[in-house]
């Protein structure tokens, strides 16, 4: 039997910020073929990573849950993942081929954790010697060997840019679209599909081919914003790969250019797929388009992802239906959580009980309010670069409150007149009472989490460092 359900074509990129969409007003990234998907669909401007690092958002997506659901508080590698019910599983038992392309960090290695079949890519990660790395196998046979991804001599958590050593054809992110177009040429037409496109970048290696590179040379570029918060961050970097530090401003210029004109590559990519989406002829197809977290790109000194900050935890996110949708633009407070009941109710699946995301789709017509939608998401982040940095946050996408559980300091920013945090108004004693009710809001959450020592639902109690995976997961 033909398939009668629509397709998703789930589209992921790797530290990816919420800003760079030119769809979103960004002064110098052009992505055209994704303002093309928000003009037909839906563009979430306040769309968040629940737990702002790779394997800690992905658990998120892929489980419907929250970081006290799935257990993953923040960064740690080689920790098994064993969750029932996880999206491509659910949308497998319902008679959808599920297939991955690219980066996935589920451990072990090349665990397929309910995806049919799946082309790996995870970077230079090899935690076992035995790992086999899809795009690397797929390089080594297109030039006999003669090059490597990593030719270029570009860390893999680097603020270091360059443009690619390699042919634009053979780059990471062209590879994740060639093997999605040869894979939709011999799919199962008996089946609709759950195709899952997951580009690292522009995760460092901050490597664009050459020619986007050129493209943005001498592109203006946004001047970094540092906030008065952020003075303990102004040094010049320990390293090429540090968390925090000024750099040049020459330097600071490059590196942002080829993090924009990665985009551009992935964005030209994008519209490569749609191009062979339409001669596939696949039909009613929905695609979603976002990304597991941000980077800082030295917003205030700082680099790399884990923060509370817009540039670490703001995502992009598009959902664009088969035949459009009905408010193109939409500010209620979205997270990762959220997209695995979209899919299922896209494909008319039952979410399991553990899933404690909200569908999207009621947004797609109507505002925040009629759609009965949350107030603000809360996400947080264990300790990852500084023992200080382990926190907490909220947000409706207007206002920002930020905890840090070691050394309870708090932050609290006026996204509306400052979408930049410039300005940390927890200080100020006339924002007292706004301070006091986004507290009050931390309390009563993290109240339901005794086991953390967090809250006795009067108060916040600091002096605590929580773990970045729950013991349970290690057991």
């Amino acid at each position: 039997m033909l398939e009668s359900r629509p397709h998703i074509l789930f589209i992921v990129t790797d530290q990816m910020r919420g800003d760079c969409l030119s769809a979103s007003g960004h002064p110098t990234v052009q992505t055209p073929n994704l303002d093309m998907l928000a003009q037909r669909g839906t563009l979430f401007s306040a769309s968040y990573s629940t737990v702002p690092s790779c394997i800690a958002a992905r658990a998120t997506l892929f489980t419907g849950r929250t970081a006290a659901g799935h257990g993953r508080l923040g960064y740690q590698d080689q920790v098994p993942w064993h969750y029932d019910d996880m999206l491509p599983e659910v949308l497998g038992r319902a008679g959808y081929q599920t297939h991955c392309i690219g980066k996935t960090h589920f451990y072990p290695q090349r665990t397929h954790l309910g995806f049919q079949s799946l082309e790996s890519y995870e970077g230079d990660q090899n935690f076992d010697g035995r790992y086999v790395n899809d795009y690397h196998e797929w390089l080594r046979e297109q030039t006999n060997g003669r090059l490597a991804e990593t030719g270029h001599g570009v860390d893999w958590n680097s603020w270091y840019a360059r443009p690619s050593h390699l042919p634009e054809e053979l780059h990471n992110n062209t590879w994740v679209v060639t093997r999605a177009l040869e894979f939709l040429r011999r799919r199962d037409r008996t089946r609709p599909l759950f195709l899952n496109l997951s580009f690292h970048r522009p995760h460092p290696p901050i490597d664009p081919p050459p020619v986007f590179y050129d493209e943005y040379r001498d592109a203006a570029v946004p001047d970094v914003p540092v906030g008065d918060w952020a003075a303990a961050y102004d040094t010049p970097p320990a390293d090429i790969n540090a968390w925090h530090g000024r750099l040049a401003p020459a330097r600071q210029a490059g590196t942002q250019r080829a993090y924009y004109a990665q985009i551009a590559h992935i964005d030209n990519q994008v519209g490569r797929l749609l191009m062979g989406l339409r001669k596939a002829g696949l039909g009613p197809t929905w695609i979603v388009f976002t990304a597991d977290h941000g980077e800082m790109l030295g917003d205030h000194h700082l680099w790399r992802k884990t923060y509370a900050y817009e540039g670490s935890a703001r995502t992009p996110l598009i959902v664009c239906p088969p035949t459009g949708a009905h408010r193109h633009t939409c500010a209620a407070p979205v997270a990762q959580e959220d997209l695995m009941p979209t899919f299922l109710e896209i494909a008319g699946v039952e979410t399991p009980a553990a899933v404690t995301g909200h569908s999207l789709l009621p947004l797609l017509e109507h505002d925040q309010e009629a759609a009965g939608w949350r107030p603000f998401v809360h996400g947080e982040h264990s300790a990852c670069y500084h023992p200080d940095h382990g926190m907490q946050y909220l947000t409706d996408g207007r206002t920002k409150f930020i905890w840090y559980t070691r050394s309870g300091r708090e932050q609290l920013f006026d996204l509306e007149v400052d979408p930049q945090e410039l300005r940390d108004l927890a200080p100020l004693p006339a924002q007292a009472e706004r301070l006091a009710l986004w507290r009050q809001r931390l309390i009563e959450i993290l109240a339901a989490r005794p086991e953390d020592g967090l809250s006795d639902g009067r108060r916040l109690f600091s002096g605590r460092t929580l773990p970045p995976v729950r013991p349970e997961l290690l057991a």
